[in-house]
C-alpha cells in the first residue's frame, strides 16, 4: 500500500496521516475547511474550522494520548508542549492524603492537554514537515471513484471526486471527516450495499465557557474534572497558556435549565458549588456562553453477514463511531484507532475483501470496547438525571451500579483511585480493570454507599431558584 487518501484534516486524521506516512505509505489529506492552520499561539482567536461544530467548546487530551503519542510521535507532545500545553496529573498535584504519595509509575498519569485549536494547530504543524504527507484545505470530497466491482459484486473505491470535479486515485480510502461524516451517501453513490448504523440523540446539552489567568496559573482542582451534581454535571478543565474551561451539562430534555445560555444565570448557577466556583474566577475569553446541543451517538457497521459494504475504503474513529464528548475520550479513542490502522497496513492483506473484513476484526478488538463503555456510562447518567428531575428512584443497571461504586471507592483508597483513573485516562478498559484481583470486591467493600455520596452545593430545588433569578447570589 502506497498512495492513501485521509478525507478529513482533524486533529486525529492529522494523526493517522503522520502514522501512516513514517510507515512508508505517501498520504494526501483532503480537509473541506480552507483556512490554513496557523501557529498555535494564534489558533485561538484566527482560525475558522466551521465543519468543527465543537472547535471552541471545552476540550480536554487524556493521558492515553500521550502515552501513545510518547511510543509513536513524540514530535507532537514537544509540539504541544511548545504551544503552551499544560501537564497535569493528580498525582503530582493533589495532596498525598488522596494519592498516598507521588510513585514512578505514576508518571503514566501525565496529561499534556490544550484547548482543541490550540493543540490541532500543534498538531498540524508536526505534519507539515513530514516528508509523505501532504495536506491539501479547502478540498471537498463529493464522491467515490469505483473500479470493477469485485467477488459477489462488491464495488472496490480506487479514489475520490472533489467538489472541484479532480479526480484524485489512490490505493486506500480512510474517512476521517469526523461527525459529520457522509460516508454511507459515498457509498450509496457507487451502488454499495448501506451500512448497519445504530445512531440517536445523547440526550446532554453543554453550556461552555473560557477563562485566562493574569499570571498564567490555573485553578486548584478541589474535585474530578467532571463533577455530578444531582441534575447537571460541572466540567473543570485546564488547557493552555493560563487558560481553562468551564461547562455546566445537562440534559437537553430540561427545558427549566435552557437559561443556562445567559452569562448572568450561568455565573450564578456556578456560585452555588464551592467546589468549582473558583473555576470562573478568571478573565473570561468570550462574553457570551458557547452551547452544544443535539450530540449524536452513532455507530457503522461496513461489513454486514462476514462480507464489506465496499472495499478500498475504511472508516476511522468518529467517521465510524462517535459518543458524547463530556468524558474527554474521543481523540484518543480515535489515535487508538489509527494506530491499529498503521498496524494493520504494515502487513496488509492483499486482497480487499480481506483487508476490509481484517480492518473490522482490528477495530472490534482495539475501540468498540471503549465505544461501548461510553455509550453505557453515557445511558446510565442520562437515566439517573432523568429520575431525579421526575422525582422517582434511580436503579442502575449493573455495569452503571458498579462505575458508581467506582467513583465511590476513590475517595477512600488511593488504590482505587489508580484502577480509576485508568479507565479515566482511556488506558484500560473497564472489564480489564474490574478483573483484576482483588479490585471488584475492594469496589464492592468500599463503593456499596455510594447512593449517600453527594458533592457539596445547590440541590434541585435550589438549582431552579438561581436559575430563575429567586436564589442567593
Amino acid at each position: 500500500m502506497s498512495r492513501i487518501i485521509v478525507i478529513g484534516g482533524g486533529a486525529v486524521g492529522l494523526c493517522a496521516a503522520l502514522l501512516l506516512g513514517r510507515d512508508g505509505h505517501h498520504v494526501t489529506v483532503l480537509e473541506r475547511d480552507p483556512a490554513l492552520a496557523p501557529a498555535p499561539g494564534e489558533a485561538w482567536d484566527g482560525w475558522e474550522r466551521r465543519g468543527v461544530n465543537q472547535f471552541r467548546m471545552l476540550h480536554f487530551l487524556q493521558p492515553g494520548f500521550r502515552a501513545l503519542m510518547d511510543e509513536n510521535a513524540p514530535e507532537v507532545v514537544q509540539a504541544l508542549l511548545d504551544a503552551g500545553a499544560l501537564v497535569v496529573n493528580p498525582f503530582r498535584d493533589a495532596p498525598a492524603s488522596v494519592t498516598g504519595g507521588f510513585r514512578p509509575d505514576d508518571a503514566r498519569f501525565d496529561n499534556v492537554t490544550a484547548r482543541r485549536p490550540v493543540a490541532e494547530a500543534a498538531i498540524a504543524g508536526v505534519v507539515a514537515r513530514e516528508e509523505n504527507v501532504s495536506v491539501r484545505r479547502g478540498v471537498s470530497v463529493t464522491g467515490l471513484l469505483s473500479d470493477d466491482p469485485g467477488p459477489g459484486g462488491i464495488p472496490h473505491v480506487v479514489g475520490v471526486r472533489t467538489d472541484a470535479g479532480e479526480e484524485l486515485h489512490a490505493d486506500l480510502v480512510v474517512d476521517a471527516s469526523g461527525r459529520r461524516s457522509s460516508l454511507p451517501e459515498l457509498l450509496a453513490g457507487i451502488g454499495a450495499a448501506a451500512p448497519i448504523e445504530e445512531k440517536g440523540d445523547c440526550g446532554f446539552v453543554y453550556y461552555g465557557r473560557h477563562f485566562r489567568s493574569s499570571d498564567g496559573s490555573v485553578p486548584p482542582a478541589f474535585g474530578p474534572p467532571l463533577m455530578p451534581h444531582g441534575t447537571i454535571s460541572i466540567l473543570t478543565l485546564a488547557a493552555d497558556n493560563g487558560t481553562w474551561g468551564v461547562g455546566l451539562v445537562a440534559s437537553a430534555k430540561d427545558v427549566a435549565l435552557r437559561s443556562l445560555k445567559d452569562p448572568e444565570v450561568w455565573a450564578r448557577v456556578m456560585a452555588g458549588f464551592p467546589l468549582a466556583a473558583h473555576w470562573c474566577d478568571g478573565e473570561p475569553l468570550h462574553d457570551d456562553v458557547a452551547v452544544m446541543a443535539k450530540i449524536e451517538d452513532r455507530h457503522r457497521t461496513f461489513v454486514v453477514d462476514g462480507m464489506p459494504v465496499a472495499t478500498g475504503v475504511l472508516a476511522l474513529a468518529d467517521a465510524w463511531a462517535c459518543t458524547n464528548p463530556s468524558v474527554g475520550r474521543g481523540i484518543t479513542i480515535g489515535t487508538i484507532h489509527a494506530v491499529a490502522l498503521r498496524d494493520l497496513l504494515h502487513d496488509a492483506p492483499a486482497d480487499p475483501v480481506e483487508l476490509a473484513v481484517a480492518w473490522h476484526d482490528a477495530t472490534m478488538a482495539a475501540v468498540e470496547p471503549w465505544y461501548r463503555s461510553t455509550l453505557a456510562f453515557d445511558q446510565g447518567r442520562i437515566d439517573q438525571v432523568h429520575a431525579e428531575i421526575e422525582g422517582r428512584p434511580f436503579t442502575p443497571d449493573p455495569a452503571y451500579e458498579m462505575t458508581l461504586a467506582l467513583q465511590s471507592a476513590v475517595a477512600k483508597d488511593p488504590e482505587m483511585l489508580r484502577q480509576f483513573l485508568e479507565i479515566a485516562g482511556v488506558m484500560t478498559v473497564p472489564d480489564v480493570v474490574i478483573s483484576r484481583p482483588g479490585v471488584f470486591e475492594r469496589v464492592i467493600e468500599l463503593g456499596q454507599g455510594w447512593r449517600d455520596d453527594r458533592l457539596p452545593g445547590l440541590d434541585r430545588e435550589e438549582l431552579l431558584a438561581v436559575v430563575g433569578g429567586e436564589g442567593k447570589r
